[in-house]
């Protein structure tokens, strides 16, 4: 069971996905902007996060952004916008997973179970430090570096990165790499995936249209080239 920070500025929202968490034995604490999140989230430090994006200053997005450079705090972003480019942007702010509204109350819940259950793993398990190349993945310490240079990321991209790198050369589905972020729903998840394997590789390659690390097999999944230099 975790303990849950709740950000939502509509108050009948907020009580709703409180009475949720609170029946499957979650604790949660309720607030309704930016300000109080950051604040409820440095002194208390819950196992999660849920958070609007649309809320009074700073809004979510902000919020994510501050809280991602400080923690690393599960972050499950709520928002009403629903393209692909809004998506994005929540990944790329440092959100584990994204819920577009209106949602269903047991795929909110499933979600959250996923997430306080990879915390939960994470915190328990001592994980080394994977080196592939020039690349090295520390998950312990969320850190990846490669030629000596830190590369920033997010959890969810460095729990994909991880499970690459735990077996270089061999190729995961998406099935299999949402085991190692969060396992939900298939047809937003595995985009969800796409979005943070997108990401990846903005920030590692050269290139990011013609890839060096992370390759892509068509019609299977991903995998982190063993032989790169």
């Amino acid at each position: 069971m975790g303990r849950v920070l709740v950000a939502e500025d509509d108050t009948r929202q907020a009580e709703t996905l409180r009475r949720y968490l609170v029946a499957e034995g979650h604790s949660a604490t309720l607030v309704h902007d930016g300000r109080s999140a950051l604040e409820q989230a440095r002194a208390n430090a819950p196992d999660l996060l849920v958070l609007d994006v649309m809320m009074p200053g700073p809004d979510g997005l902000t919020v994510c952004r501050t809280l991602r450079e400080e923690s690393r705090l599960p972050i499950l972003m709520l928002t009403a916008l629903s393209t692909v480019d809004d998506r994005v942007v929540g990944l790329d702010a440092g959100a584990d997973d994204y819920l577009t509204k209106p949602y269903s109350p047991r795929e909110f819940m499933a979600r959250v179970r996923t997430l306080l259950r990879r915390t939960a793993t994470t915190d328990q398990d001592e994980l080394p430090a994977y080196r592939v190349g020039a690349l090295t993945v520390s998950p312990d310490q969320h850190e990846v570096t490669l030629n000596g240079l830190q590369i920033n990321c997010t959890p969810g991209e460095l729990a994909i990165l991880s499970a690459l790198a735990r077996r270089p050369g061999r190729v995961l589905s998406r099935s299999q790499l949402l085991v190692h972020t969060r396992g939900l729903d298939r047809d937003s998840t595995e985009r969800t995936i796409d979005f943070h394997v997108m990401n990846l590789r903005r920030k590692l390659e050269e290139n990011p249209r013609r890839p060096q690390y992370l390759l892509t097999v068509f019609g299977v999944g991903y995998r982190l080239a063993a032989g790169k230099p």
